[in-house]
């Protein structure tokens, strides 16, 4: 059959790009697309950033001076991997024991790559004031980092245990042992990942299309998108300098499946719904693509604006995220509007056997359970209204106490042997002495800043522990606090506080309890700058594709209202249910930016869809007959969505599992409370006004339905 379609009379963006991907040689622009990705994938390569440890130290912060300055030192080059060594019964440790330790040690420093004795400082041995515990420092190269400073750390266990009696427990930790853990928790940790994330889609689509052939297409489109995007993060980071790890990556592939699921599923239920009025297939997909193109377009648009930023952060790992995920979107709304409609157009109406979609089948938009709950909405709109806000409300009050802030041993939501020697430090040790603090100052002030922090509250001891040859002087400072704890945090203040008094000094104060303070003020500020800059961003976009100001305010208010329910929900669960110590410092920012972004996804799908409605029916109609139309692809891609960011939860970090655990709840309320309840009563309640300063509803007519409710 001809195509002859009126819509191609219009020379518009969207009817040519609508025409170019459904015609008979569209499949010629899909190949294209296809044979650039695999040429750019094999000249790029691999993206193998799943082996590194995220790095969250901003630039600027004193603790990262630090360790800038401490590579003039001479040992500058090595980083201390501590042995920690038990008795298994809980007994004390005898000479031979000692003796053991010892020799442990002496293997430790014999495996190749460690670095040489002539660096070590101290005894061989120390013993726990209730010499019940031992340590002994074996230092490693400093530039190790990923798989490679893992292997290292493996090998370094194996001659630890190796010969060791049986009645003596050993544990590698410090930061080399730490870097070298998370580091391997993430190994294999992405291929898991992508498989389930894969599988939960497969499932999910299988369900939604009742069909055992479409569900493939989309799925494949996706899959190479997500493929081609791990690629661009290498590019990217070659470009940029920007530093991607596992968890980047991690994110950003749930973030390329979901969404690129959520744009073919809305694509693929316009195309079926056009279907049901046109008997042409490639009409039908050309019609879907110009009416639902937009809308995806506009979705993406916003999440990636949002996405991009974080840029502004000055957290490293945050700024990759950004940078990275946001490539990953662009790339996945490309392979949706480019590469999945030609391939819809190529196979026709067959994908979706057994249930064709055929003219005169029911239209969803004049009946259905969708249809139903929208009209039941409207007639009582302030009394849902009420009830809904209610209940966000007191989801929201979790957030009310929750502690934010993870220490470095609380990171892990898996076992791990650096995690576990440094407890059992730090039970026999001085809480400090697990962990000494550094202080640096000119050497000239040597003697001042000494002074200083020993008459310092908090502080057990002061080392002396080298000079560089650029004229400063090194501390290793002895807190009387727990590792990364309020108490740590106050002291290091105060230290800073009191050197900086000193003029001239260049006093500067690291060590991991700086870094953890560094951090979460930097986390701090990122949240006070980012997550205004993403409401403004979602705003703008909103007013853009919507031409009103009412509706976006709307809007954007029940988003954020959701949003703080499912990130005060999650808390609870989280600290309650799970029993993890705290939310780690990126969680309310990166729950706050997904959840925003890809609500108003959802909202930009149902909304524009009242918009296209509301000339012909009147907005209170309008929005009856959009729930209809949208509510059964809304719900199947917040599903898809939700199940998709719980799969974050197969890593092995908490920060990874809390974003899972919130972003899926605050999906999940979006699609069933917000889109599907909170919009249409706000919409039935406010009625025409909600375009304004546009025009939009000029020609209403009433429905019998809604005769009380219409103007």
């Amino acid at each position: 059959m001809a195509i002859n379609d009126t819509s191609t009379d219009s020379r518009t963006l969207w009817d040519q790009l609508a025409a170019s991907v459904t015609g008979r040689r569209s499949w010629c622009i899909a190949l294209v697309i296809v044979l650039i990705s695999i040429a750019a994938m094999g000249l790029i390569g691999e993206n193998d950033s799943a082996g590194e440890a995220p790095q969250s130290l901003p630039a600027n912060a004193d603790s990262a001076d630090v360790d800038e300055l401490l590579e003039q030192f001479p040992d500058s080059d090595v980083a201390p991997a501590v042995l920690v060594v038990v008795r298994d019964d809980g007994g004390t440790l005898t000479p031979a024991d000692q003796e053991a330790v010892a020799a442990a040690q002496q293997r430790m420093l014999a495996v190749e790559r460690s670095v040489p004795t002539d660096s070590l400082t101290g005894p061989p041995v120390a013993l726990s004031p209730d010499q019940m515990a031992a340590i002994s420092i074996v230092p490693v190269s400093a530039d190790l980092n990923g798989f490679k400073l893992t292997d290292l750390v493996d090998e370094l266990r194996a001659a630890a245990d190796d010969g060791l009696p049986s009645d003596l427990t050993t544990y590698v930790t410090g930061g080399p042992a730490f870097g070298a853990d998370t580091a391997n928790s993430f190994s294999g940790a992405n291929v898991t990942l992508l498989a389930v994330t894969a599988l939960v889609v497969a499932l999910l689509l299988i369900v939604t299309y009742r069909s055992p052939v479409l569900w493939l297409v989309p799925l494949i489109v996706i899959a190479f998108a997500d493929r081609l995007a791990s690629s661009v993060g290498t590019g990217l980071a070659e470009l940029t300098g920007l530093s991607f790890d596992g968890s980047t990556s991690g994110i950003t592939s749930v973030l390329v499946f979901g969404a690129g699921t959520n744009y073919a599923l809305l694509l693929i239920s316009r195309y079926r719904e056009e279907l049901r009025a046109e008997a042409d297939h490639r009409i039908a997909l050309r019609r879907a693509v110009r009416q639902a193109g937009p809308a995806i377009l506009a979705s993406n648009a916003t999440v990636v604006l949002a996405l991009l930023t974080l840029l502004l952060a000055v957290l490293p790992s945050t700024r990759s995220l950004g940078a990275l995920a946001a490539a990953g979107l662009v790339v996945a709304v490309i392979f949706a509007l480019l590469v999945l409609p030609p391939l819809l157009a190529l196979f026709g109406t067959k994908l979706f056997w057994p249930f064709v979609p055929k003219v005169g089948d029911p239209v969803p938009t004049e009946g259905g359970t969708w249809f139903r709950i929208a009209g039941a909405v409207s007639r009582h709109p302030a009394r849902v209204l009420v009830v809904s806000l209610t209940a966000l409300i007191a989801c929201s009050l979790g957030l009310v106490g929750a502690n934010i802030g993870l220490s470095q041993t609380e990171q892990f939501r898996v076992s791990a042997d650096s995690v576990e020697g440094f407890d059992k430090l730090s039970e026999h040790f001085p809480p400090g002495q697990s962990d000494p603090t550094t202080v640096l100052a000119k050497t000239f002030a040597a003697e001042e800043v000494q002074g200083i922090i020993e008459s310092t509250p908090g502080v057990v001891s002061v080392t002396e522990t080298g000079q560089s040859p650029t004229g400063f002087t090194k501390w290793s400072v002895v807190l009387d606090a727990d590792p990364a704890s309020q108490e740590a945090f106050d002291i290091i203040e105060e230290l800073r506080t009191s050197t900086d008094e000193l003029r001239g000094a260049n006093a500067f104060v690291g060590g991991s309890d700086a870094k953890a303070l560094d951090i979460q003020n930097a986390s701090e500020r990122d949240r006070l700058v980012i997550i205004p800059l993403i409401l403004a961003v979602v705003f703008i976009i909103l007013i853009v594709f919507l031409r009103a100001l009412v509706a976006p305010l709307v809007l954007v208010a029940t988003t954020v209202l959701s949003t703080l329910a499912a990130i005060g929900i999650g808390s609870l669960i989280s600290e309650h249910i799970f029993g993890f110590p705290g939310v780690d410092n990126n969680v309310p920012l990166y729950s706050f930016l997904f959840l925003v972004a890809l609500g108003i996804d959802y909202t930009m799908f149902l909304v524009i869809r009242a918009r296209e409605e509301t000339p012909e029916y009147g907005t209170r109609q309008a929005i009856i007959r959009a729930v209809a139309s949208t509510g059964a692809v809304i719900t199947s891609a917040g599903i898809v969505l939700a199940a998709v960011f719980c799969v974050l939860g197969i890593l092995p970090l908490i920060t990874l599992t809390q974003i899972g655990i919130i972003v899926g709840l605050g999906i999940l309320l979006d699609t069933f409370l917000v889109r599907t309840v909170v919009i249409p009563a706000l919409f039935s309640l406010i009625g025409p006004r909600m375009w304004w300063p546009g025009n939009v509803d000029t020609q209403a007519r009433p429905h019998p339905q809604l005769q009380p409710q219409q103007k």
